[in-house]
């Protein structure tokens, strides 16, 4: 596929940014991104809308795109969380042209500072971060200029050279860009650009005691990697300029800009604090737990990269924020497991029926279609036999009106198999529960279908009790049960909000046994009841776990409904 090809037909603001450059020659026609997480947690979904712009654009157009860690920050920063960062990226389905970190330029962020403080540009001040905090001002008061802000350059420089060599413990003195403190950008208030923090890094050791800020590292490191088109959301727009004036006030390369809205998702939050919080105080399994938002735990639960990318450009790239509804997600993953999920009979409440007039001991092999939506996929071969299990929900003993199940001297379709009809009921003389329910067959119904053409509306699926292989299955459901999650009252906690009903656990489900070799990963469509994968870390051989990815329907949209 050529380059005009693959771009897409409705062109958005940051491609129409693009296609102006590349008109008019700016960047000499070079489009090059990059996508910059900080290794301090795992990716979530709205991170995936940044991989999937930023490397997406950089295909479209020829390009290139980095992946780079800004790993500015020892004390939160994990190599675990860079491996699982690389893994989401590849998941995704996307490789990075080149890799980098923010350590790497740590010598280079240096030396620039050191030229900033030479000419009179930047000082290194003694006020504590609450006393920066007073100084800063208001929205409608300038800032304070620090007490420490006329240092001459070559002062300044000593005491850089002395923070950089340990002589002062943390805390005790920055390093600020002396900017102006009347700004009405905050950002532009003599920020800082280092601070002390005795901390061993996880690439650079105990080499530093000093590290850059975010803010200093950002743009130069874009400036370094010669980035075109510096893809980011909205809240870095204010920050702009602090980072037009590092380049400017260096001389260096001038990389542009361009800020899109984040994404948000509603019965989620996808703040990196509040999903350690999460894991931290126990409310969840850990980062991949199937129902955190993070790409981890998407994957454990059975999303699909393609489903994953297919949303992302469904929802595009705006400059406003939204909140985008969680079932437009689901969909997305319903759409693309239809195509390639194959289909299979699972139980998950399980109700013995025995078809009386069915010889004992006989096992049919019966033929059931795979993947209606891919002739490709074939068919499978599935026991049928006298005694088999059917979801308690199936049967009614009382049915109630329009209820085309099973019941008392009702006739219903076995999925694949034949015509059935219930005939008695036997109960537990203690409990008075149902303990099997007892049918015949029509053995001229193979297949389903009656040869006199009477109509049967109910179809129900089955497994047989001698086949069955019996799974754990978990039916995970968002995570909290209101759509805006975050949204309480002043003193409130967004965990009060936390969904009791998140996950299900049933340990006694009987599949059929097509699925005994089924890898970890694997998904299917349980039919009539949702699509499931398995679990790819607590699934054993001979004892399967199950994750539900998503229903069939929506529920959540019909409960908004009626509330």
């Amino acid at each position: 596929m050529s380059t005009e090809e693959a771009r897409p037909q409705s062109v958005d603001f940051i491609r129409t940014i693009i296609n102006e450059d590349n008109a008019s020659g700016k960047h000499g026609g070079r489009v090059h991104t990059r996508f910059p997480p900080e290794p301090n947690g795992y990716l979530h979904i709205g991170h995936a809308k940044s991989i999937c712009l930023n490397f997406g654009i950089a295909k479209e157009y020829g390009g290139k795109c980095n992946l780079r860690f800004d790993d500015t920050n020892p004390a939160k920063e994990e190599q675990e969380y860079v491996d699982s960062i690389m893994e989401d990226v590849r998941w995704l389905g996307f490789e990075w042209d080149e890799l980098h970190y923010a350590s790497d330029y740590f010598d280079q962020l240096y030396d620039w500072a050191v030229q900033l403080i030479k000419e009179g540009k930047a000082y290194v001040c003694d006020l504590t971060g609450d006393q920066v905090r007073e100084t800063r001002g208001t929205l409608s008061e300038p800032g304070k200029n620090s007490p420490y802000r006329d240092r001459t350059p070559a002062e300044n420089l000593e005491l850089f050279e002395q923070m950089k060599a340990g002589k002062f413990p943390d805390g005790t003195r920055t390093l600020r860009a002396k900017i102006d403190m009347a700004s009405p950008n905050f950002n532009l208030r003599d920020p800082v650009m280092y601070r002390i923090l005795h901390a061993e890094h996880h690439r650079t050791g105990d080499k530093w005691c000093i590290y850059p800020m975010y803010d200093w590292t950002h743009g130069q490191s874009d400036s370094l990697e010669r980035i075109t088109h510096s893809i980011c959301t909205l809240e870095f727009e204010n920050h702009r300029p602090l980072y037009d004036w590092y380049v400017k006030a260096l001389g260096i390369f001038h990389p542009q800009q361009i800020e899109f809205a984040r994404l948000n998702l509603t019965y989620t939050v996808m703040s990196k604090r509040k999903l350690l919080e999460l894991v931290r105080d126990k409310h969840v399994s850990g980062w991949d737990d199937p129902r955190m938002p993070t790409i981890a735990g998407i994957r454990r639960r059975g999303y699909t990269p393609e489903a994953m990318r297919a949303f992302c450009a469904e929802i595009g790239v705006s400059k406003y924020d939204g909140v985008i509804e969680r079932n437009v997600l689901e969909n997305a993953v319903r759409a693309d497991l239809n195509k390639r999920a194959a289909r299979v009979m699972a139980v998950l409440n399980p109700l013995k029926i025995v078809i009386t007039n069915y010889p004992e001991g006989q096992v049919e092999m019966l033929d059931a279609v795979n993947n209606p939506e891919d002739p490709a996929a074939g068919t499978r071969q599935v026991p049928f036999s006298r005694e088999l299990y059917v979801e308690q929900d199936d049967f009614r003993e009382v049915p109630p009106k329009k209820y085309y199940r099973l019941a008392p001297g009702q006739e219903v379709r076995l999925r694949w198999g034949y015509l059935v009809r219930c005939t008695d009921v036997v109960k537990d003389p203690a409990t008075g529960e149902v303990k099997e329910v007892h049918c015949t067959y029509d053995p001229a119904t193979r297949g389903g279908n009656a040869p006199d053409g009477r109509k049967v509306q109910g179809t129900i699926h089955w497994v047989s009790v001698a086949h069955a292989l019996t799974a754990e299955v978990r039916l995970y459901d968002h995570l909290f049960k209101v759509p805006a999650p975050e949204d309480v009252p002043p003193g409130g906690d967004y965990k009060q909000n936390i969904n009791p009903d998140s996950l299900v656990t049933l340990t006694n489900c009987k599949l059929e046994p097509s699925l005994a070799q089924a890898e970890p990963g694997t998904r299917v469509q349980f039919e009539r009841t949702g699509y499931f994968c398995v679990d790819t870390v607590d699934s054993k051989p001979g004892k399967p776990v199950f994750n539900r990815t998503v229903s069939l329907r929506d529920s959540w949209t019909k409960i908004e409904k009626k509330g």
